[in-house]
């Protein structure tokens, strides 16, 4: 009965950890319950911290996933966007770090990380392990820990605001956009765009939707366009996804959710999900 107790007291935690290495919650769903198989017959009396113990298991059952998961993203059709989840499927977001590593913007970014250097920023980050433990876990130097660490810390803050909008800015921001989108104001809408802006789609090959990143305002403002000419955008509204405010929509015959990050009070990135295969755990109610 402990046994069960101990683990059911952490799996939120560890569904945290692993949806933050793996930007899968089906995927950190499978990596957690082969954590409690292993859990089930480990021997609990050599077992000191449960939760330290747990947080390996899963570490590195996540990375030898992640390892094997690149291979497919990369023979993805068109641009692979994380799976988004509704903030209370996250885990703790306690802190301002566990907050910030589930965001949907750090969340994509991470894919430019390698396996070892996203689960170092992650432990890090996000569960304050000290290096000895981390370099443990992912199976390197503790001065190679401090090196991936700050190469990824350094790869994920270039070009961010050193400091994000509130919620209510960045709803703000996002009603704006509906109104443009949804009035086919094409004006109104490139006044929004950050002079760098991304868009990035993510169809899966079962939705129509560009198959490269769209970089640059003028190019941005021009999808847009064509989106807006072509498809009637419907029954938008605000709601909350990996702890921040996103869009759900219907564009055309198909959902979507649209996320944003800002920089300088503008929209720097679009991550539209259209694949419905990622929309299974959002959208109103």
């Amino acid at each position: 009965m402990m046994q069960a107790v101990d683990f059911e007291e952490l799996r939120p935690m560890l569904l945290g950890l692993a949806y933050r290495l793996l930007g899968s919650m089906w995927d950190a769903e499978d990596v957690v319950q082969e954590a409690w198989l292993r859990w089930e017959g480990t021997d609990r009396s050599k077992v000191r911290e449960p939760r330290a113990f747990l947080l390996t298991v899963v570490s590195r059952l996540a990375l030898d996933q992640l390892r094997s998961a690149r291979v497919k993203r990369e023979a993805y059709t068109g641009p692979w966007l994380p799976e988004p989840v509704t903030t209370t499927q996250a885990g703790p977001l306690d802190t301002a770090e566990l907050r910030d590593t589930v965001s949907y913007a750090t969340l994509t970014m991470m894919e430019r990380l390698s396996p070892p250097e996203r689960a170092v920023f992650v432990l890090r980050e996000a569960f304050e392990l000290p290096y000895d433990e981390i370099a443990g876990i992912v199976g390197v130097s503790v001065a190679n820990a401090r090196q991936m660490h700050h190469r990824a810390s350094v790869r994920l803050t270039e070009g961010r605001d050193r400091f994000q909008p509130s919620a209510q800015d960045h709803t703000e921001l996002l009603a704006k956009f509906i109104q443009a989108a949804e009035g086919g104001d094409l004006s109104a809408l490139t006044e929004l765009l950050h002079e760098d802006v991304v868009a990035w789609n993510d169809g899966g090959g079962k939705v129509r939707a560009a198959l490269r990143p769209i970089i640059g305002r003028r190019k941005v403002a021009i999808f847009l366009r064509g989106l807006v000419l072509r498809y009637i955008f419907s029954d938008a509204q605000v709601i909350e996804v990996n702890g921040h405010p996103a869009i759900w929509t219907r564009i055309g015959e198909h959902h979507q959710l649209v996320v944003i990050e800002i920089r300088d009070g503008l929209i720097k990135d679009i991550y539209g999900v259209l694949n419905p295969d990622k929309l299974t755990r959002v959208g109103p109610g």
